[in-house]
């Protein structure tokens, strides 16, 4: 009877790795891509020992050591060093955000959208689609590991022996299969798909919280952190296997306790409900704007939480840092002759467009929740009644915008409120909420791109996601490796100025707002006509849709789905085969 429960793993592990296999090559290309080319970069950089002397005195400083760990002495440094101590604490970020989405969607999304029960209607075990997903974590991971480990020992880079190359990959994949295993306990506590991701990258931001604390000033507190584990390998200089071991134990523990709670859990449920509802709506909660921000209130208060205590984390240790630079002279030479600008002004500057990025996570997910709902056949109430599409699209894309502003406001509130905490004069409330909210337009910019891709292709949305990272990968890596100018100005944030040490460029800032009221205006439209490409869940035949629905819906009724430039027919048996390989195809009550 035990051995039926894993009945038919390997199919369903197949049919998993075809519906996931763009999203598994976009990742592991890039995360391979920006390790390879970081490290080829490095050599060139540090070309005496001068320059690595400088970048190891910087690394010690209280400011580096809570954003990338504990550093060395600064005579055991060399190429390889600087690199893993740069490079290693946000690459496993990276790879910890990769294996929260992918668990996220295949353990929990998967069953709330109905396809793991479809799955097993038919002749497969009961852990059967839970051992597939597992086995697709493992063998993303490991591959990872692997080709990271043998690029990274096949470009002969001094320091970087075989061994230590494939322990920074290893660690990639342990602490990656750590997250997945954090991700699938909490699918199986939460109800939702929505909550199990929320509290994952919850407990993600939380492990960066507490590491960058105890790496500050007390490392037994940065124990508690798998992200403290991580940069405790001491990769390319110790090379400490230990904490890879720690952090596959406690991935087999976590997944050990996610499948024995699988296995006793209702399809559909979660061991922590969700608190009930009152019983009478609110006025607030009857308008369209007020039933947007209940549907993403929990989300819209947990995303200001964390960025308001990572703002406050960077904040508080800003004063270690003044004095840091005011007892190396040397260094203090280098910054103003190098840029003219204070360490304080460089270092809140690339704070603020961290969190900038972190904050245009939440405003694009408002606009994406939309798509998910119309998508499961929730909108159909509103639809049914006098609610155009415009107004619903409105509604989402406003709430959207309040939402940016509030995470521009948290996290310019958290770091000044930390300044204000430490320093004797901090730096004026007035300035530092100017330069926050002076990255609104990049974010509108974003929400607008998040409209017009719902309106006209919405099965490209995870471009937009990958998008985000690319403005990332400039942000952190564009003068490391030297990028060209017209490469990084494809990311919305180069066209942000920093107000903390240039004036306000009034031009990119109108140009940004205005390409968002562009955007957002004709998605609207697109979404409204229901003229873009594959939306067939807009097909009910209710009331509520504009004009172009009942064309859809007759091409739906005679056996065909609408395509890019008409209809084209599809069999029932490929329309079975759509529903399980990327639930491409939704069709609404009256389809």
């Amino acid at each position: 009877m035990k051995g039926q429960l894993a009945k038919g793993t390997f199919k369903i592990t197949k049919l998993i790795l075809r519906q996931d296999r763009f999203k598994i090559i976009v990742w592991l290309a890039g995360i391979l891509f920006t390790t390879l080319a970081t490290a080829l970069a490095y050599p060139p950089l540090y070309k005496t020992d001068e320059d690595v002397q400088a970048i190891a005195l910087t690394l010690q400083n209280p400011a580096m050591v809570a954003m990338l760990g504990p550093g060395y002495p600064p005579e055991d440094y060399n190429t390889a060093v600087i690199f893993g101590h740069e490079m290693l604490l946000f690459t496993v970020v990276a790879v910890a955000v990769m294996n929260i989405l992918m668990v996220g969607k295949t353990m929990r999304q998967d069953e709330d959208e109905g396809r793991i029960e479809l799955v097993r209607s038919l002749p497969v075990g009961r852990l059967a689609y839970l051992n597939a997903a597992a086995l697709e974590v493992f063998l993303v991971n490991g591959l990872l590991a692997l080709l990271t480990g043998f690029g990274l020992g096949a470009l002969d880079i001094s320091g970087m022996d075989w061994e230590s190359s494939f322990l920074y990959g290893c660690v990639f994949g342990a602490f990656g299969l750590a997250f997945a295993s954090v991700t699938a306990l909490f699918a199986q506590l939460m109800e939702t798909t929505r909550a199990a991701t929320m509290f994952s990258f919850a407990f993600l931001i939380v492990a960066y919280i507490i590491r960058a604390a105890g790496d500050v000033s007390n490392e037994m507190v940065s124990m508690i952190s798998p992200l403290g584990w991580a940069v405790r390998t001491e990769v390319f200089y110790s090379n400490d296997w230990r904490p890879v071991i720690f952090a596959l134990v406690f991935a087999a523990a976590a997944g050990v306790l996610a499948f024995y709670l699988n296995n006793i859990r209702d399809m559909g449920t979660g061991f922590l409900p969700e608190r009930k509802g009152r019983s009478r709506a609110s006025r607030f909660l009857q308008t369209l704007p007020g039933f947007v921000v209940r549907l993403e209130r929990t989300q819209i208060v947990s995303w200001g939480i964390g960025v308001f205590l990572l703002g406050a984390s960077y904040g508080s240790i800003v004063n270690d840092l003044e004095t840091y630079l005011q007892e190396l002279d040397y260094l203090q030479d280098f910054l103003n002759a190098d840029s003219g600008n204070s360490l304080l002004e460089q270092f809140l500057g690339l704070v603020l467009a961290i969190l900038s990025l972190i904050g245009s996570v939440p405003t694009v997910i408002v606009l994406f929740k939309l798509k998910s709902e119309e998508q499961k056949n929730r909108m159909e109430p509103f639809y049914s009644r006098p609610v155009s599409r415009y107004r619903m699209m409105a509604a989402f894309f406003g709430t959207a915008v309040g939402v940016s502003v509030l995470m521009q406001a948290m996290a310019a509130l958290g770091l000044w409120s930390a300044l204000y905490a430490t320093m004797e004069e901090p730096l004026a409330a007035v300035d530092l909420f100017r330069s926050a909210f002076v990255y609104l337009p990049a974010l509108w910019a974003l929400a607008g791109a998040a409209v017009l891709i719902i309106g006209f292709f919405p099965k490209a949305a995870n471009l937009l996601w990958l998008y985000l990272v690319y403005c990332f990968f400039v942000l952190y890596l564009k003068d490391l490796l030297d990028l060209p100018e017209w490469l990084t100005r494809l990311s919305v944030f180069e066209h942000i100025p920093d107000t903390l040490k240039e004036n306000i460029d009034w031009l990119s800032l109108t140009v940004l707002t205005a390409i968002a009221a562009v955007a957002a205006a004709a998605g609207d439209r697109l979404q409204a006509e229901g003229s873009g490409r594959l939306n067939i869940f807009r097909c009910a035949g209710s009331a509520g849709h504009r004009k172009g629905a009942g064309t859809i819906c007759a091409g739906w009724e005679k056996g065909k789905l609408p395509g890019p430039y008409g209809f084209r027919a599809v069999s029932p048996f490929s329309y079975m085969k759509s529903l399980l390989d990327a639930s491409q195809f939704t069709h609404g009550a009256g389809g």
